[in-house]
C-alpha cells in the first residue's frame, strides 16, 4: 500500500495560548473524525503531528488514521522555526519511504504549516535546506493565523502561503473543513495515480491566498503583536502566562497623526511545565514597561486577586490577602504593596 503523509507542524508559542491553540486542538480532532469516515482517506492518508515553540518534539508519529487518538496541545516558549523545520526534515527522512527498483515508496508528502508570528531566531540555515532538499519532494501549505506573519519568510518555503482570518469560532470550524476537505481530494487523487496534490476551493474570506509579491520581510527575533508574561501560582507552584495583544490608539501632536501603542490583556492561562522543556534554552532578556501593559488578571491556577506581583527576584507571581508572601521561584518572603509609576518586567519571546 502506498502512504500519502500528511505532517501538522504546528507554532505552539506563548502567543498562541487560549482560544487559538484551544480551536486548533479540537480542529485537528474534526479533521481525524470526519477521515474516519472516508473510504479514500482510510486507504492512503498516515497523520503525523510536530509542534514547534523554542524547541520542537513530535507529538504523534507518523500513524494511520483508524488509530490515531488526536493529543493535548502544550504551550511553549519562543517561536524557533528553524528547530521546527529541522525536527520536520528529520521525520521525513526517518519515515518517508522511497521509490526504488524493487518498491512503489509514498506518495509526496503534504506539509501543513500553522504559525501566527514571526521566528524569535534566525530561520536562514534551516529554510535554506528546506530548499534544497526537500521543497520539490513534499507539497507545503503555510498558514498565517491572522495579520502579523512573516509572510515574506514564509513565502521561501513555498508559493502556498494562505492567510487564516481566526474571527471566531466558526471561522475556525470552515477552515479546518477546507483542510479536512483538501486531504480527502488529495488522497482521491492519488488512487486515481494523479499528483497527490489538491486542495479545495478557497472561499476568499475565511481563507485567502496571499500576493507574496507586496508582503514585507520583518526582521525581527521578538514577536512584538503581543506581549506574554511568565508567572508561577504562589499556592500550586504551576506556571501560568499572561498574554497582552498590541493595541495602536490614533493621536496627533501639532497637527501631525501619530499613534500610541499599549498591550491589552486578553487573560491568563495556566500551562504545564512542558512549557519549559519546549522553551529555547538560549539566554534571553527582553524587557516591556508596565506603564505599556493594560489591565491585570486573576491567578487562573488558584484565583488569587493579583496574578501580577514581581518579586526581588525578578520572576512574577500571585498574591492573595495574606499579609507575608512567598516568592515560588526564590523562596522569598515578602510583604508587598503598590507604588505609582512603571517599571520594567521581563517578557517572553512570544
Amino acid at each position: 500500500m502506498r502512504r500519502l503523509p500528511i505532517y501538522f507542524l504546528i507554532d505552539i508559542s506563548e502567543s498562541m495560548v487560549g482560544e487559538p491553540i484551544q480551536q486548533v486542538e479540537e480542529g485537528l480532532a474534526t479533521i481525524i473524525q470526519a477521515l474516519k469516515t472516508d473510504p479514500h482517506a482510510l486507504e492512503t492518508v498516515f497523520v503525523s503531528i510536530l509542534v514547534f515553540a523554542g524547541q520542537a518534539k513530535t507529538l504523534v508519529p507518523l500513524q494511520e488514521i483508524v488509530s490515531f487518538y488526536p493529543p493535548k496541545f502544550p504551550i511553549g516558549s519562543g517561536t524557533s522555526l528553524s528547530k521546527g523545520l529541522g525536527h520536520l526534515m528529520h521525520e521525513l527522512r526517518s519515515n518517508i519511504v522511497k521509490t526504488t527498483y524493487e518498491i512503489k515508496g509514498d506518495w509526496k508528502p503534504i506539509v501543513f504549516l500553522f504559525t501566527d508570528g514571526v521566528p524569535t531566531d534566525d530561520s536562514k540555515v534551516a529554510i535554506n535546506e528546506w530548499k534544497q532538499n526537500w521543497q520539490k519532494t513534499a507539497n507545503m501549505i503555510a498558514v498565517s493565523f491572522g495579520n502579523e506573519t512573516d509572510i515574506k519568510l514564509l513565502g521561501q518555503l513555498t508559493d502556498n502561503v494562505l492567510q487564516f482570518k481566526n474571527t471566531n469560532v466558526q471561522s475556525y470550524k470552515e477552515f479546518f473543513k477546507w483542510v479536512t476537505d483538501s486531504i480527502k481530494t488529495s488522497s482521491i487523487s492519488v488512487e486515481n495515480n494523479a499528483t497527490g496534490f489538491e486542495l479545495a476551493k478557497l472561499d476568499g474570506e475565511t481563507l485567502s491566498k496571499i500576493d507574496l509579491t507586496k508582503s514585507e520581510n520583518k526582521q525581527q527575533f521578538v514577536d512584538d503583536n503581543y506581549v506574554v508574561l511568565n508567572g508561577k501560582c504562589q499556592n500550586t507552584k504551576r506556571p501560568y502566562l499572561m498574554k497582552y495583544r498590541k493595541s495602536l490608539v490614533p493621536s496627533s501632536f501639532a497637527g501631525i497623526e501619530l499613534a500610541s501603542k499599549s498591550y491589552r490583556l486578553v487573560g491568563a492561562y495556566q500551562v504545564d511545565n512542558s512549557y519549559f522543556e519546549l522553551a529555547d534554552n538560549t539566554n534571553f532578556s527582553n524587557k516591556v514597561n508596565t506603564d505599556e501593559l493594560i489591565g491585570g488578571p486573576t491567578c487562573p491556577c488558584c484565583g488569587n486577586q493579583i496574578a501580577f506581583a514581581v518579586c526581588s527576584c525578578g520572576k512574577i507571581h500571585c498574591i492573595g490577602e495574606e499579609e507575608l508572601s512567598t516568592c515560588p521561584w526564590c523562596e522569598t518572603q515578602a510583604t508587598y504593596g503598590s507604588g505609582g509609576g512603571g517599571f520594567d518586567v521581563n517578557r517572553t519571546q512570544g
